[in-house]
């Protein structure tokens, strides 16, 4: 099997429609509260780490570790903002070298009488994750 790539290859992690237990926002009587926060999640990823030559957890990024972070910061008390949340979401992937690149939206649901959604994303490059480190 060939095993080189061109060095112009790009690998990612996605990760989608994850349902956070989360308290996000303050809310009056009469105000729509929403049901739902769902993360998408897109890791970049040096392309060694996905076009493996032999199968094997060593030889691929263990996201599994990252997915509970996220969940125990997801649940780990009150946020005003989405946005903190997704900020906090960042510096925990920050921790792992594999990861080169991110982007990361966080959705909530419905915005209005049953419907709708409203979401906050951003896309984090190599040069400021690095300086999150």
């Amino acid at each position: 099997m060939n095993t080189r790539f061109p060095t112009s290859s790009q690998a990612c992690v996605e990760l989608r429609d994850l349902h956070l237990n989360t308290n996000i926002g303050t809310y009056g009587p009469h105000d729509v509260v929403p049901d739902a926060h769902v993360l998408d999640l897109t890791l970049w990823l040096a392309p060694a780490l996905v076009l493996i030559a032999q199968d094997g957890m060593a030889h691929v990024f263990d996201y599994d570790p990252l997915v509970a972070e996220i969940d125990r910061i997801a649940a780990d008390g009150h946020y005003e903002t989405q946005e903190r949340l997704i900020t906090r979401i960042v510096y925990a992937c920050a921790a792992y070298r594999e990861i080169e690149a991110l982007d990361i939206g966080l959705c909530k649901s419905p915005v209005r009488q049953g419907s709708g959604s409203l979401g906050v994303r951003v896309s984090v490059d190599a040069h400021t994750l690095n300086s999150l480190r």
